[in-house]
């Protein structure tokens, strides 16, 4: 069956009225992970100079990447620039990020390990570099670089979130964290949080709608807090499936009450007796 002429016409023509901010995402792809394995997998990169050539093969990739975005080549230049004379800093604070999960996860034995292995840096270490070019201006692509880590990790964080150091996700999976989030320094996450907007309207999109989590918080699975004027205060523990939308003073405990009933299951109620 031949695709009809007409609607080959409409494809191109939508493409070449919507073709700005478009790029080889596949490109984008290989950007992320080849820098990942210069900056933490060090097979192959013995010497000085074979990374200098590796980061000179990144900075081309990034300024087509930016300038595809942009249509700008001098935009693309500088802002290519200025995210590798960043580069160094971000490297310090993954590092920070990874000797904090082999402090506290009781489940890790080495820094390599984590390197290697563990979703939760992945996402983070996406979401740094992410961040970076957000905070440069560059439109799209930190979005679709966020997404990428989202895709290969179940671990959504918008590139717009601002998150301090030591940083830490155990497990991850389902965790959201939303653009105008703010979480503190010493922060620990479990899989299934949602740090979300309480009121989701295309008019705030501007507005502060994500939640505000301090210094040494940790918030367990399934917790969802809300708003963007809810905070957490320091030293707080969130337990598990709870559901916060109201400001958390510091040091307190927060768990969700529910009942559980132990019983003989040679009779079960209705309800449970159904097949999937």
């Amino acid at each position: 069956m031949k695709v009809p002429d007409h609607f080959i016409k409409k494809i191109l023509e939508k493409k070449k009225t919507s073709s700005r901010g478009f790029f080889d995402k596949r490109k984008m792809e290989g950007f992320v992970n080849q820098l990942y394995h210069i900056l933490f997998l060090s097979q192959g990169l013995n010497t000085e100079n074979q990374v200098d050539i590796e980061f000179g093969e990144l900075h081309k990739i990034l300024f087509d990447l930016v300038k595809n975005t942009s249509e700008d080549g001098v935009f693309a230049e500088k802002q290519t620039d200025d995210f590798f004379l960043a580069l160094p800093d971000l490297y310090n604070t993954l590092i920070l990020d990874a000797e904090s999960i082999l402090e506290f996860d009781p489940a890790t034995e080495s820094l390599e390990e984590i390197l290697l292995a563990y979703p939760g840096f992945f996402a983070t270490y996406v979401y740094r570099i992410s961040h970076q070019l957000w905070i440069q201006n560059i439109k799209i692509l930190p979005r679709v670089i966020s997404e990428y880590a989202h895709s290969r990790t179940g671990i959504d964080i918008h590139p717009g979130a601002v998150i301090g150091e030591h940083f830490f996700i155990d497990h991850g999976t389902g965790i959201v964290i939303g653009e105008t989030t703010v979480i503190g320094n010493h922060v620990k996450l479990y899989q299934g949080v949602t740090l979300g907007a309480l009121h989701v309207s295309k008019d705030k999109a501007n507005e502060k709608r994500h939640p505000n989590i301090e210094d040494h918080v940790i918030i367990y699975s399934g917790a969802t807090i809300l708003g963007g004027n809810t905070t957490i205060g320091r030293d707080s523990i969130i337990g598990g499936n709870v559901w916060i939308t109201q400001d958390v003073p510091s040091g307190s405990l927060v768990y969700h009450k529910s009942e559980i009933k132990i019983k003989d299951n040679g009779t079960l109620p209705e309800s449970l007796t159904f097949v999937i």
